[in-house]
């Protein structure tokens, strides 16, 4: 029990230390994620503080802010084995800023992860991983806020196709 809540305390210092290629990384590997060399984790990066075990990390990695993984999916304090798939990160990945990735996932060696993304399955090797860029999707003809007031209705029914 102490251990897992040194593990939980290692990665919360871990997201506000410094040392993006030393202390992060350091810290992260005593709490048990695997990682290779010259890993770049930046600031408020959260890697699974149920099962840090469960995430390697390949060399030549960045991790960008904000980033999130997660290595488990489940309720409680219990898993069954088979749920304890973990996150697989290849060498050579660079991982955008504010993206969620999720437990059996495995990111391709050389791909690269546009920002703000969430990972729900594998990525390719080598490839560009994303959403698609953001476009108009409707214009406005009343405001969702009018005085203070929330006017969800009027917003909704004022929305007119491009």
């Amino acid at each position: 029990m102490s251990g897992r809540i040194m593990q939980r305390i290692l990665g919360k210092l871990a997201m506000i230390s410094p040392g993006g290629y030393s202390l992060r990384p350091w810290l992260h590997k005593v709490r048990g994620v695997r990682m290779g060399k010259n890993v770049w984790i930046s600031q408020l990066v959260y890697l699974d503080d149920q099962h840090p075990e469960k995430i390697e990390i390949g060399d030549n990695v960045t991790i960008g802010l904000g980033c999130t993984v997660f290595a488990h999916f489940y309720l409680g304090d219990r898993s069954p084995e088979d749920a304890r798939t973990g996150v697989v990160i290849g060498n050579d990945v660079f991982i955008g800023p504010n993206c969620t990735i999720l437990e059996g996932v495995t990111i391709g060696e050389g791909a690269v992860v546009v920002a703000g993304s969430v990972i729900t399955r594998n990525v390719p090797p080598g490839v560009l991983y994303g959403p698609p860029a953001a476009e108009p999707l409707a214009r406005i003809t009343h405001p969702l806020t009018e005085n203070g007031q929330v006017q969800y209705q009027k917003f909704l029914f004022g929305l007119k196709k491009l």
